[in-house]
């Protein structure tokens, strides 16, 4: 069964730039996966599983093609293997933390099939959602019902 992330949990980074993925989280994601550069100035967190299915769909993009070259380097260049400590603590890069401008405090936020991690400051920045008028027509053009 696919796992669904919901909810956002605030954490602190530590001084080795380790952060820790809630509990709830934990448990659908196992002993280890995939984080990596995402959208918006946050980061992905991937199940394995959902990883390498994105993955693959990397390797068939054209070598070719310069914006799938692109793609595949943002992704792929930026993705690390997470391993939780015994306290669910794991590493992220001064890269990853560059990326996503996270210093000290985190927002970790379920997103259905993903997770991301944001800076506190660039999650309360995103999350005003005081453009309700143009989610509701964004998820009408999308399709989406409640």
């Amino acid at each position: 069964m696919k796992a669904t992330f919901r909810g956002s949990y605030n954490h602190n980074i530590d001084a080795k730039g380790r952060i820790c993925m809630p509990v709830k989280f934990r448990e659908a994601l196992g002993d280890r996966f995939v984080v990596t550069r995402g959208f918006d100035g946050c980061l992905y967190a991937f199940t394995p599983d959902d990883w390498n299915a994105f993955d693959e769909q990397l390797q068939e993009l054209s070598i070719y093609d310069k914006g799938a070259r692109e793609v595949s380097r943002f992704f792929s260049a930026g993705s690390v293997d997470a391993e939780p400590d015994k306290q669910g603590r794991f590493q992220l890069s001064a890269e990853l933390l560059n990326h996503a401008d996270i210093k000290k405090e985190a927002v970790v936020v379920g997103v259905g099939s993903r997770i991301e991690i944001w800076s506190k400051e660039r999650w309360e920045d995103a999350s005003t959602f005081e453009n309700i008028e143009d989610i509701a027509a964004n998820m009408s053009a999308l399709g989406l019902k409640i």
